[in-house]
């Protein structure tokens, strides 16, 4: 295996261990592939309760609309509407709650003449239930209203900040509560494509950092031109698909390399909190062959959980809102729960749907007792209900004591209400660094106010004791006649 972390982490979290005197506990038996897992400090994974089961698996044809053909995405809307993007069959069907047909869209009245798309790749949906079409084959975006009227079609920009060739492809799209359109198109590398109300295109918004790796540009300075030609160009990564949050941030994936996961501000800044022991990334351990994980969906629950999807193993990967990993759930393979092609994750409620694009099939996940417990456990904690988080907390770690970041959840809701000193034991044991830190200087805080008077009562009198003593000394040496200036 190979370790996405260096080695030094590792290091670092043993000298933590060894100062605050506990093990990195837990333990330290492998998962199958496909099974649920955790990672310990060290890296290890450890097993943990499943949170999600796959409990359905319906296409097409078993719903009643004929079979899909090459699926690509999906949305979710608030009360729970489900639109499934069907490219092959150049139609979008829109199912209730009760995954029964309620809408199909596959065209549109443009100007009097009926519009078809091209090889859609994909959709959004917003608030007023206007859709978003990422019409890849017809190079545009359609936006229709909530009764599936045309209010616009974005097509190719006309901008200094595109070059002559630019061949407009786009393949995601979503809309802010501005109207403001971001668009992921094929081939560019200088972020997402910000369009304005009005369709007009504005500016690229947060653009990939490029990662070096130091080997290679050790290597690359000591080529020659030609060497270096044939080299590994240093350029910045597509993205590989987004979603926008109801505070109207773009939680964005991209390739295999530095930040695979990025929340974006309005000014294209990243801001996602990576306070966990790994990065969010996807798996931390993998094997040569197959490389890291290769994120191509995110999913926002709410501010305070969200999902990612690997397509090269067919997991997916949950965190809280400060990066920190909570479960795993799915597979590569033939059985119920695994996928060939998947290509797209949507909540409904708290469970989840998965598209696979090969086999034309999406996956209804249901949480399990333990995922629902540790999700309103999170949600409870960011609400700032300490109590309801803490008593969650607790339940989740009787079913999962590998669950690292709990205990510190434990620490954080016990913080909250003022119990310095137990939060401090909670921190220990997650090896929380910070929060252990923050706890003991309140705590120091709390234990100097409390015995102040003690305190300035003893050191008084042990300066007046010092003064008494220094007095007596002086007199009984000029006694002696011995002088002390």
């Amino acid at each position: 295996m190979l370790k996405r972390k260096t080695k030094l982490r590792a290091y670092l979290l043993a000298a933590i261990c060894c100062v605050f005197g506990i093990s990195a506990g837990g333990s330290l038996a492998y998962a199958a592939d496909g099974d649920s897992y955790n990672y310990s400090v060290w890296g290890d994974t450890v097993v943990s309760p499943s949170a999600y089961e796959a409990t359905t698996l319906m296409t097409g044809t078993s719903l009643g609309i004929g079979a899909f053909k090459d699926p690509s995405d999906l949305h979710v809307t608030a009360d729970n509407e489900i639109y499934i993007l069907d490219s092959g069959n150049n139609r979008i069907v829109v199912l209730d709650i009760n995954y029964r047909q309620k809408a199909m869209i596959n065209s549109f009245n443009n100007d009097g003449v009926a519009d078809t798309f091209l090889n859609p790749q994909g959709i959004f949906i917003t608030e007023q239930k206007h859709v978003l079409i990422a019409d890849t084959g017809n190079k545009r975006v359609v936006h229709l209203d909530e009764k599936g009227q045309l209010v616009q079609i974005v097509e190719k920009p006309e901008s200094d900040l595109l070059p002559g060739n630019f061949d407009f492809q786009p393949v995601r799209v979503v809309m802010d509560k501005a109207q403001r359109i971001y668009v992921m198109a094929v081939g560019v590398f200088d972020g997402l494509m910000e369009f304005s109300a009005e369709g007009a295109f504005t500016s690229y918004i947060g653009a990939n950092r490029v990662w070096v790796d130091p080997v290679e540009l050790f290597w690359k300075r000591l080529s020659t031109k030609a060497q270096r030609s044939q080299m590994v160009m240093f350029t910045p990564t597509e993205f590989t698909n987004m979603d926008i949050n109801d505070e109207g941030f773009i939680y964005a994936t991209s390739g295999d390399s530095g930040d695979t996961i990025r929340k974006l501000n309005a000014q294209g800044n990243d801001i996602l909190r990576r306070t966990g022991l790994y990065d969010p990334q996807g798996d931390i351990n993998f094997t040569r062959d197959l490389g890291p994980s290769r994120l191509i969906d995110v999913d926002i629950t709410d501010s305070e959980i969200y999902s990612v999807l690997d397509s090269k193993r067919g997991r997916i990967f949950t965190y809280n809102g400060d990066g920190q990993f909570m479960y795993v759930f799915g597979g590569m393979g033939n059985r119920i729960g695994e996928f060939n092609t998947p290509v797209a994750i949507e909540r409904v409620g708290d469970d989840f749907l998965v598209l696979d694009k090969a086999f034309g099939e999406m996956t209804l996940f249901q949480t399990t007792e333990y995922g629902r417990t540790l999700n309103e456990a999170v949600r409870s904690y960011y609400r700032g209900e300490e109590d309801k988080a803490l008593q969650l907390y607790k339940q989740t770690i009787n079913r999962n004591t590998n669950l690292d970041f709990a205990y510190s959840g434990i620490g954080k809701a016990i913080l909250r209400q003022g119990d310095y000193k137990d939060a401090m034991r909670y921190f220990k044991q997650s090896l929380d660094q910070p929060n252990y830190s923050k706890a003991f200087l309140l705590y120091r805080k709390e234990v100097l106010r409390a015995n102040f008077s003690t305190i300035m009562t003893v050191v008084i009198g042990i300066a007046a004791v010092t003064l008494i003593i220094r007095t007596y000394r002086k007199k009984q040496a000029r006694k002696r006649g011995v002088s002390f200036e």
